[in-house]
């Protein structure tokens, strides 16, 4: 089993930055792939971002390429989502997800229960 806790959301101005941050217990965190996903109300749960569990290969969301950063502290157990520029458009609520590298939500074991990002134009 895997716990995961997200943190660091809340409400910023367009422009903004703000990091999240998912930190994880309990199986080892370092071998599993992880990610980033959001929702909006209304609509489906939606990619954001994913990182390999060895290498720390990333792959993004075009939405957000060049704007947000996912990195991982495999000594703290805890995954990151830095992002910039935020517009409007991004506010959802940001899940952290483990157990895989992939786009897709189905191939996650493990979810948090979400932090909540607002951007204000």
């Amino acid at each position: 089993q895997v716990q995961l806790v997200e943190s660091g959301g809340g409400l910023v101005q367009a422009g903004g930055s703000l990091r999240l941050s998912c930190a994880a217990s309990g199986r080892t965190f370092s071998s599993l792939g992880m990610g980033w996903f959001r929702q909006s109300p209304g609509k489906e749960r939606e990619f954001v971002a994913t990182i390999s569990w060895l290498a720390g290969v990333t792959y993004y969301a075009d939405s957000v390429k060049g704007r947000f950063t996912i990195s991982r502290d495999n000594v703290k157990n805890t995954l990151y989502l830095q992002m910039n520029s935020l517009k409007p458009e991004d506010t959802a609520v940001y899940y952290c997800a483990a157990g895989a590298y992939s786009a897709s939500p189905t191939g996650y074991d493990y979810w948090g229960q979400g932090t909540q990002v607002t951007v204000s134009s």
